[in-house]
């Protein structure tokens, strides 16, 4: 048995963007997320998002790669759409790309709350630009030539004290 603490924050798109995470289906496809998750033995923290994106805060156990997590919820949940919503027969379907962020237990609850508004971080502006934005190209750390235009974004940690070298 193994020991592991892993938190996800994930984000994807609906393909081309398309505004179709509606009021009607929202609730149960958000429901069928959580219990696809269940079922892969993963532990959903939040879920949320608007018509054209989705956020989905989850612990996946380490025997499940993260991109086979995220092509079975994608997959399954579009195929779930399509076959249970007359009005979206064979047109709902996620873009190709996502991003992933890890964290830690105690920005748990930030994450968690961030998640669960996100039509109120939307309707009021007041967003964390890098996670919302949703790329279908891979986008990995910034090269040592990129570091210097993404410094702005990157959170301080107080701990950063902690892994100064020693002399």
């Amino acid at each position: 048995m193994a020991l592991w603490r892993l938190y996800y924050h994930l984000v994807w798109a609906t393909k081309k963007r398309t505004p179709l995470i509606t009021e009607d289906i929202e609730s149960d496809l958000h429901g069928y997320i959580i219990g696809k998750a269940d079922s892969l033995r993963c532990v959903t923290h939040a879920v949320g998002g608007i018509e054209d994106h989705l956020h989905l805060l989850v612990s996946i156990p380490p025997k499940l790669s993260l991109s086979d997590f995220v092509n079975q919820i994608k997959g399954s949940s579009s195929h779930y759409v399509n076959h249970n919503f007359e009005n979206y027969r064979k047109k709902f379907s996620w873009q190709r790309g996502y991003g992933v962020f890890s964290l830690g237990r105690k920005q748990l609850p930030e994450a968690e709350d961030y998640v669960v508004s996100q039509k109120q971080h939307h309707s009021e502006g007041n967003l964390i630009p890098w996670l919302e934005k949703i790329e279908e190209e891979d986008d990995g750390p910034p090269k040592k030539s990129e570091k210097s235009e993404v410094a702005e974004e990157v959170i301080s940690w107080p701990m950063n004290d902690c892994f100064q070298p020693r002399h």
